[in-house]
């Protein structure tokens, strides 16, 4: 069963790690996909061939989600070559880590910047085609991060935490008009990133899991098909964490 066939749906920040994991699993499951890239030309132009091939449409976009006025283009340059846009998963972030007494101001800035003002940018920026079509699935990438903090990311945790809660604030504003808007919070996923720490260290990791695992991309990924579905028609302001139970 395809899940999502049809659907149009923009991702930004998917040319590598979770977000390609989530482009190649709708496309999978017949979505059209629009992405973006901030510099990554050539892994954006390869995923965008990739995708293709599966039969669907797709284009990648360079864009900087954290900047207003780009936001804003984006939108409208999607909803131009796609005609609509279904769903809207707000992927794109950074890190910047350090300790609270050695954090800079510019480190602080920027990482909110990045990862929260970016959803606020993206979500304004289709809020009107979804309200004019009266359904849409707003998707946003939070961390096990934002819901308990961790030593070290002061900085990536209140950006997450405040992802949280705008997506509930969006969530009662727009219900009415049948546009959900959810979150994902991820815990220990293995991208290209973890594979650069020492072995003991992810081996550490995957010790405290109850799963006794890292997650991959398609974990995330599975969970986003969820919530881009009809199968969560009546579910929003939600936090689904995907971390192996690490909250638990």
């Amino acid at each position: 069963m395809e899940l999502v066939k049809g659907k149009n749906v923009l991702i930004t920040g998917a040319s590598r790690g979770i977000g390609k994991g989530i482009a190649h699993a709708f496309a999978k499951n017949g979505a059209n996909i629009a992405f973006t890239y901030s510099s990554s030309a050539g892994p954006a132009e390869d995923l965008e061939q990739e995708l293709t091939a599966m039969g669907i449409k797709a284009k990648a976009y360079q864009s900087n989600a954290a900047d207003f006025e780009s936001a804003q283009q984006l939108a409208t340059d999607v909803l131009n070559e796609f005609g609509s846009i279904d769903v809207l998963i707000n992927n794109a972030g950074i890190t910047k880590d350090n300790l609270l007494m050695r954090i800079s101001e510019a480190d602080f800035d920027k990482v909110i910047e990045v990862n929260l003002k970016s959803v606020f940018n993206m979500t304004k920026a289709v809020q009107r085609t979804m309200l004019k079509q009266r359904h849409g699935s707003l998707i946003h990438m939070s961390s096990v991060v934002g819901v308990k903090g961790n030593a070290g990311q002061s900085n990536y945790a209140a950006s997450k935490a405040g992802i949280i809660g705008f997506s509930k604030s969006v969530a009662l504003e727009l219900g009415s008009r049948n546009i959900r808007s959810n979150v994902i919070a991820p815990g220990f996923i293995e991208t290209e990133m973890t594979g650069k720490l020492p072995e003991d260290v992810v081996a550490q990791w995957r010790a405290g899991i109850p799963l006794k695992r890292g997650g991959s991309p398609e974990d995330v990924a599975n969970a986003c098909l969820f919530l881009a579905s009809d199968l969560s028609a009546y579910i929003t302001g939600q936090v689904l964490n995907v971390d192996g139970g690490m909250l638990t």
